[in-house]
């Protein structure tokens, strides 16, 4: 047991010095970090709603069956996504990567309608 949480160490501090030439490459912002710090946070906390909400959507468009079974999968799938793209956010919220610190999943946050472009979409 110890030996696997070594080398989870280990490929972690991989992964981050990995990431770090890529990421220095851009100058640090602190308005950026702090909303990526933000977001990250966000996410990691508010990740489980996708649950309910894929239901939601599955079962308005499927019906409720489908969004029981296919809804609540995507859910669990798409909740898991998002958290883990907070916790990634938040390990790396200094950093700005990827460049200007925009979000690594989309919409940004979970309670974001995504039948509304979002100011990103118009650039």
């Amino acid at each position: 047991m110890k030996q696997l949480a070594t080398v989870g160490m280990w490929l972690a501090a991989l992964i981050l010095v990995a990431g770090a030439p890529q990421a220095s490459a851009e100058p640090m912002e602190a308005g950026g970090a702090v909303i990526k710090l933000t977001r990250g946070a966000v996410n990691t906390v508010t990740g489980w709603v996708e649950i309910p909400k894929r239901i939601h959507e599955t079962t308005r468009l499927d019906g409720a069956a489908a969004g029981f079974t296919w809804g609540l999968l995507r859910g669990l799938g798409r909740g898991f996504i998002r958290t883990a793209a907070g916790v990634y956010e938040l390990v790396t919220f200094p950093f700005p990567a990827p460049p200007g610190y925009q979000s690594v999943i989309q919409p940004e946050y979970v309670f974001t309608d995504e039948s509304v472009p979002t100011a990103q979409e118009y650039e």
